[in-house]
Parts: C-alpha cells; sequence; structure tokens
C-alpha cells in the first residue's frame, strides 16, 4: 500500500563524478542497458547487433583513472540510476556510454541527464560542442539525439571488429556515426 505524496513524481536525480568504488555498479548498470535480455526492458538496445558485454570493471577502471574523462552519474533514491562517459576533447566534450536504467526508460531521465551532462560540459570545461559516436543501425537511438539538437556529421568510424572489449558483432555491417551539438556559450 503506497500512500506517499511522493509517488506521482519521482524525484530528481543527484550528480556526481564516479568513484573507483562505484565500479561493479557502473559495469552492471551499462551492461544491463546495452547487453542481454535486461536491455530489452528499455526502449532502446544493441543486443540485437551485438553479444558480449558492453565494458569489464578494468575498462571502467582506465576510464576513472583518465584525467581528461570523468563519468557523471545519476541516483535516485539510493540507487545508481544513469550514467555517462564525458571526455575534453579541446573545445569539444565527447559523450560516451550513456546509459539509463532500463526500468526507468521512457520516462524523461535520459533527457535529463543529457542536459546535465551538456551543462556541466560547458561550465566545466568550457566546451562549445558535444560530440559522440552512435552504431549507424540504432536508428530510434539516432532519432532521439536529432529531437535533443543532435546533427549527423557524415563522418563515420569503423566498428572495432575483433576486440571484443567492445561486444561480439552479430552482423558485419556495423559502423559508428558521429553525432554534434553546438554547446550554448556562457551558460546562456
Amino acid at each position: 500500500m503506497t500512500n506517499s505524496h511522493h509517488d506521482q513524481h519521482r524525484p530528481a536525480p543527484a550528480y556526481r563524478d564516479a568513484t573507483p568504488a562505484d565500479v561493479p555498479a557502473l559495469v552492471d548498470l551499462v551492461n544491463s542497458c546495452y547487453r542481454g535480455d535486461s536491455s530489452k526492458q528499455g526502449w532502446t538496445t544493441e543486443a540485437d547487433l551485438l553479444d558480449g558485454q558492453r565494458v569489464d570493471a578494468d575498462g571502467m577502471g582506465a576510464l576513472l583513472d583518465r584525467s581528461d574523462t570523468r563519468l557523471l552519474v545519476a541516483e535516485a533514491d539510493g540507487d545508481l540510476v544513469a550514467c555517462c562517459e564525458l571526455r575534453r576533447d579541446g573545445e569539444d566534450a565527447y559523450f560516451g556510454m550513456f546509459s539509463v536504467r532500463p526500468g526507468r526508460q521512457g520516462g524523461g531521465l535520459g533527457r535529463i541527464v543529457l542536459a546535465e551532462a551538456e551543462r556541466s560540459a560547458v561550465a566545466d570545461w568550457g566546451s562549445r560542442r558535444m560530440r559522440m559516436m552512435v552504431i549507424r543501425q540504432r536508428t530510434e537511438l539516432i532519432a532521439w539525439y536529432e529531437r535533443r539538437g543532435y546533427k549527423a556529421t557524415g563522418n563515420t568510424e569503423p566498428f572495432p571488429y575483433g576486440d571484443e572489449a567492445f561486444g561480439l558483432p552479430k552482423r558485419s555491417d556495423l559502423e559508428f556515426v558521429e553525432l554534434v551539438k553546438d554547446l550554448p556559450v556562457g551558460g546562456a
């Protein structure tokens, strides 16, 4: 039985940078969003394109050790509900490994976490543009980013076939497309 007036609206997440203590939870979150049956609970997944893991503890730890990279986490109700990689790249910020817990997808959480990532890239690094690489075959995800102001540049990168750290491809035509968005200068 629920009688709380808070049940109607979930609280806004709290944001912070990931720490080494978060690595097991982050690996679980990221892999649950991208691969396997759990990922199919959300509205977008790579499970039909790739098997295997998206990231392991060593890979996550290596990201945390990079001086040009932050792992932004979003927590709600004491639970890690989303994360993303932000990497400083000159005047650009690179956005990657975006993960929203499958059971929380489709309710606006991804949109507000993406907006926080953009805001923090401008505030913390003075970034003028956000870049990302998305698998070309993830058309519904690309459309979601386009609705948030991202545009395809026409630049592509090959999928790293043979590197199991990126997963086990189920098809031979995978490639990444670059999406970019200009960020407001001066926090406007």
